[in-house]
């Protein structure tokens, strides 16, 4: 299918105008082994987050580096503060240079940092290495969120984005079995078990990279860039490759085909008018959606050792077993529920999914007062009400992946990601304070209201401010800004009439 150029009055000069049906030809397709291929070959990357989210906080190198808690606890902050600034650095250069590029070089720079840091012998040099990972990571969210939804077709997106959020807490299983074995001295020397620990997350990584080299380049990004006729080479490999399987592809309107003015880069005045004049309420939307999420994660996952322990009076090892059914639970959600963010719907499973979360906390806290629950008990509230809230917190990245241009997705994502993580940090200190020495319960008892009424705020922010973006391709969901017929001074009310 050969592109149509001619010259745009209002184009930069060089650029000529493009008629593509790119978009349209990747949303036709049906469910091919390309798509597994990119679910697998991307999707690993939230299961490396949790593997080193659990590694970091097992601290199994506390005694070897004669680290003192607070510095255990700073090694996680700088962690996460590599994960912020490494979205914010990577998020921009992937909505410039290109998906591929950076979900090349951001799995790189993870899993030679994270390696890296497995040879530390003094704290100082576990921490720089730490950051470097968590930039790695950061960059990842940005880059691969981005290249997943312009990849796959509009009536999977919302389950695939949702089932890779979710595997986050695969990781972190992988990463606590790893440290259950690892940390066991009995098993291996101290101060060996927790450097091979940081291999597992560096040679699963190793295996992904080699696959990555495969996927190609978001089409719907090339041609926005002026690579067009690339772009096109693409999308006929991959439907050459469809029908090879013997599927039959349904032919394309030609009216569907987008008119395009490419552009290199988006500057920061451009962001500004996007976020704040042309997509304001989808901008309160994206915020309030992953703030609440993070908060209310970070505040039970951060502390329900802690609750355990000094309120049920379990010893740290009893405490290490709850975790996996906790797991289990944000595991299972997204993969169960995912689905249904395609067909019943976005705005009323986002609605439906915060709703539940925070009322299933708030009934646990009720009884948590009442001293009625056990620790046994009290995690099966937790895992019902994170069954939920895990499929919500994975439909807060999908959403901000999908309802910005094109052209500032990965940006958007980032800005995004920061914020909640930033906010999100406040967490864990404030609920910590709350538990304090398990003497009270009223306290703690408010903090779980406070974070189901977080959560269910969200919830009814997604149900007014929510976009219908279900079946949907990303380009009707919002326009390109290098549309060539695009009305400059509108976003959302055009968005809306489609």
């Amino acid at each position: 299918m050969t592109a149509r150029q001619s010259a745009a009055p209002d184009s930069a000069p060089g650029n000529a105008m493009v008629s593509s049906l790119v978009p349209a030809r990747m949303d036709r397709l049906p469910w091919a082994r390309f798509h597994w291929m990119v679910v697998v070959g991307l999707g690993v990357s939230w299961i490396l987050d949790g593997i080193e989210i659990q590694l970091i906080s097992a601290s199994g190198y506390k005694e070897s580096l004669g680290m003192s808690s607070a510095e255990v606890g700073l090694a996680g902050t700088i962690y996460l503060m590599g994960q912020v600034v490494g979205a914010l650095v990577f998020g921009r250069l992937t909505d410039r240079w290109g998906r591929k590029r950076l979900f090349i070089t951001t799995l790189a720079i993870y899993l030679i940092a994270s390696g890296i840091a497995g040879f530390a012998w003094t704290p100082w040099f576990l921490y720089l290495w730490r950051f470097v990972a968590g930039m790695g990571i950061g960059g990842e969210y940005a880059a691969i969120n981005s290249a997943i939804d312009e990849l796959i077709p509009a009536r999977y997106r919302g389950r695939v984005d949702i089932a890779i959020n979710g595997t986050y807490w695969g990781g972190a299983m992988i990463g606590a079995v790893g440290s259950v074995f690892l940390l066991d001295h009995s098993l291996v020397p101290e101060d060996l078990g927790w450097r091979i620990a940081f291999f597992i997350g560096p040679l699963l990584g190793l295996a992904i990279i080699h696959l990555r080299r495969f996927i190609p380049e978001s089409p719907r990004w090339m041609v926005t860039h002026g690579m067009e006729a690339e772009a096109e080479r693409i999308v006929d490999g991959i439907e050459a490759s469809v029908r090879d399987q013997g599927k039959t592809l349904p032919p394309v309107d030609p009216r569907r085909a987008m008119s395009i003015i490419p552009e290199d880069s988006v500057s920061y005045a451009q962001l500004v008018d996007v976020f704040f004049r042309q997509y304001p309420s989808r901008t309160f939307l994206g915020v309030t959606m992953m703030v609440t999420q993070s908060f209310l994660y970070n505040a039970i996952f951060f502390t329900y050792a802690l609750v355990l322990q000094n309120f049920y009076h379990l010893d740290p090892s009893q405490t290490a077993l709850y975790f996996f059914p906790f797991a289990a639970g944000n595991l299972i959600g997204p993969l169960l529920l995912g689905p249904l963010f395609d067909t019943v719907g976005r705005r009323r499973m986002i609605f439906g999914t915060y709703l539940l979360a925070g009322t299933v906390l708030l009934a646990s806290a009720i009884l948590f007062r009442q001293g009625v629950l056990t620790a046994d008990t009290h995690t099966v509230f937790w895992c019902v009400s994170f069954f939920f809230a895990s499929a919500g917190a994975s439909s807060a990245y999908l959403t901000v992946s999908e309802i910005f241009p094109l052209e500032v997705r990965a940006q958007a994502i980032s800005y995004f990601f920061a914020i909640a993580q930033v906010v999100g940090s406040t967490g864990p200190l404030l609920f910590g304070w709350l538990v304090g020495e398990g003497t009270e319960r009223d306290p703690l008892f408010w903090g779980y209201v406070l974070g189901s009424v977080v959560m269910m705020f969200g919830g009814v922010v997604a149900l007014i401010y929510g976009v219908d973006a279900e079946g949907k391709g990303l380009e009707e969901i919002a326009e390109p800004l290098t549309k060539a017929d695009r009305d400059r001074g509108v976003g959302e009310e055009a968005a809306e009439t489609i």
